[in-house]
């Protein structure tokens, strides 16, 4: 079999990503097809209080209240 394919047990959702930021870079980084995903700025969220991370990706991520990531 063609190491082409990817078996469905391999994916990895961003909710299982470790909830360190250089584990999140790694995730974006080989789910963009292994472009550098980088932080762009940092805040606390007004709303919550929490660490919000701005990404080169154009997307921002934050944890939950079980320190799983979620796009904000």
């Amino acid at each position: 079999m063609s190491s082409a394919f990817v078996r469905e047990s391999d994916e990895q959702w961003l909710h299982d990503v470790a909830p360190g930021l250089p584990a999140l870079l790694v995730y974006l980084t080989r789910e963009n097809n292994g472009v550098r995903i980088y932080e762009k700025r940092n805040y606390v969220s007004e709303k919550t209080g929490r660490p919000v991370y701005e990404m080169s990706n154009g997307l921002s991520y934050s944890k939950d209240d079980k320190g799983q990531w979620y796009v904000v």
